[in-house]
């Protein structure tokens, strides 16, 4: 018999993990073949909001329509399964899946609305003049994280970055994007709601009510619910449940409003320079490097999550600024390709690694092959794309819930005694969500950003920058966390700085190489990136 704990072992804290506990599969383990494939398909079902909603709102801008919507749709799923193989294969080497950045609509938005392609009466021939302006903007813009990884700017950067200064960062990558969760599910409640609370019951109780170690519900619990809901949404769609609703209803409610099935081909490659050849606006491509910008800081904080989540252990600047670069070469394919769109970390598989407990490299990398086989097979992708997006609301009500998460969880590395740790976290966090929001209702008020120069562009790209929640949050900690009683003796430990310093330099801790050595031999050509 055991010895009964006493009253010291009771009020002991809990020990703080450099590694999550509790992972099924870290990054280098894999699942059978059949699980892994299915949970991949998991994944790929997960970007798919992500890479409709996007198209959706800025292709009718450019003068797109269904089909010119279906086509974009595939681009972006291409290149996505293209950047997502190299992150993980030569990036970062995490588990993370590199899809469409909402950080890239309004440059989208400001290169769509520009007044030289006003003149064209073609609604078609304006999408591909708009689309060739995005393109080049695009090219531009990746040189920023490119420059940032090759040159090691990134690199030194987040050799400042300590526990302290990246709760903020990771918390408000998750939280920051909150208006596509609940909100989106309002859109359809009878739908989304439905999916919301499905989702909860498969993955967080039935598996405490079964318990079987034969089939864990909680991995495939997405894949589950949406086809139980997708299923009971076609039936209300088949029954006229939405026969006299308004248009935008029927458009958020129904499973055959979509327009994808109709306007995408059966089998399409996409191909460099499909639109045409690209064209340059100085003040566009600005305007899209704030966009990259933005990208790469809530990257970083995606990064940071898929290791927790996969188990990993800090990664070392080194690594950062690899993924860094290589996120700008996606940026580049994208402009390459024409996706109307820039690339960056996707939250919402991130959080899937959490709710699964998986966090396999090779689950990410069969995704990866599903988004290009449903890019070029463009019927059968269009189906699955059709799917209500009240349901991917309801799915980003759990997933970015878990990503902020793992942002909290980086708390036990702090001191959560000391008031400057106290300022910095809840001062950093406040101003996260409070400056966005100045920003966003003033453009809702007046119809413009705040800063009023007469460079538009330079309006547009200041706004860029401070509506992303992340970014703020991201600044300001770092900031006050490098100057605040930085010659404190207590400052070091209060941050947690003493617990990622094996990781600063890339073979100070053997698990580094573990966990981020680039493959095929290339580690010995490049042993400290």
């Amino acid at each position: 018999m055991a010895p009964a704990a006493t009253k010291v072992d009771e009020f002991v804290p809990h020990p703080v993990k450099e590694q999550l506990p509790g992972v099924d599969f870290c990054v280098n383990s894999n699942p059978s073949w059949p699980e892994a494939i299915i949970l991949a398909f998991q994944h790929y079902l997960v970007m798919l909001g992500t890479t409709v909603i996007i198209p959706t709102v800025v292709v009718p801008l450019m003068g797109g329509g269904n089909r010119e919507k279906a086509e974009v749709i595939q681009t972006l799923l291409f290149v996505a399964g293209v950047n997502t193989l190299l992150q993980t294969w030569f990036g970062t080497r995490l588990p993370v899946v590199i899809g469409g950045s909402y950080a890239f609509i309004v440059p989208t938005v400001f290169v769509a609305l520009a007044n030289r392609y006003s003149i064209y009466s073609d609604p078609h021939q304006r999408f591909l003049r708009t689309m060739r302006g995005i393109q080049g903007a695009l090219l531009i813009a990746s040189i920023l994280p490119i420059l940032a990884g090759l040159l090691g700017i990134w690199r030194i950067i987040l050799r400042l970055l300590s526990p302290l200064s990246a709760v903020p960062l990771v918390t408000l990558v998750g939280l920051g994007l909150y208006e596509h969760g609940f909100p989106q599910l309002a859109v359809c409640v009878e739908v989304g709601l439905p999916e919301l609370i499905i989702l909860i019951v498969l993955s967080q109780y039935i598996p405490y009510i079964l318990k079987s170690k034969q089939f864990r519900y909680e991995r495939f619990a997405v894949l589950l619910s949406v086809a139980i809901v997708w299923t009971y949404a076609a039936l209300l769609t088949a029954a006229g449940a939405y026969k006299n609703r308004p248009p935008q209803t029927q458009i958020s409610c129904r499973v055959d409003r979509s327009g994808l099935i109709s306007g995408a081909s059966w089998i399409r490659f996409p191909y460099p320079f499909q639109w045409g050849r690209p064209t340059l606006n100085a003040g566009e491509a600005f305007v899209m490097m704030a966009a990259a910008f933005v990208a790469l800081i809530e990257s970083t904080g995606t990064f940071i999550a898929a290791s927790r989540f996969g188990s990993a252990t800090h990664i070392p600047p080194s690594v950062f600024g690899r993924g860094a670069a290589w996120l700008g070469i996606g940026i580049l394919l994208d402009g390459l390709f024409g996706t109307a769109a820039g690339s960056t970390a996707s939250v919402e598989n991130a959080g899937l690694l959490g709710l699964t407990r998986v966090g396999s490299r090779r689950v990410i990398q069969i995704s990866a092959g599903f988004m290009l086989f449903f890019s070029v097979l463009g019927k059968f992708g269009a189906v699955l794309a059709s799917i209500p997006l009240p349901i991917f609301g309801a799915l980003y009500c759990i997933l970015f819930a878990y990503m902020s998460s793992a942002g909290l969880g980086l708390l036990q590395f702090c001191n959560l005694n000391s008031y400057r740790t106290k300022f910095i976290i809840g001062f950093s966090i406040f101003m996260g969500l409070s400056v966005p929001q100045y920003f966003n209702d003033y453009v809702i008020l007046s119809g413009r950003g705040p800063v009023r120069t007469h460079s538009i562009w330079f309006n547009t790209m200041i706004q860029v920058i401070f509506t992303s929640p992340a970014t703020v949050a991201a600044i300001i900690a770092l900031f006050l966390d490098c100057t605040l009683a930085r010659k404190h003796t207590s400052t070091r430990r209060d941050s947690g700085r003493h617990w990622w310093e094996k990781f600063k330099y890339f073979d100070k801790d053997p698990r580094s190489a573990e966990f981020y050595a680039l493959p095929f031999s290339l580690a010995k050509y490049f042993p400290s990136i």
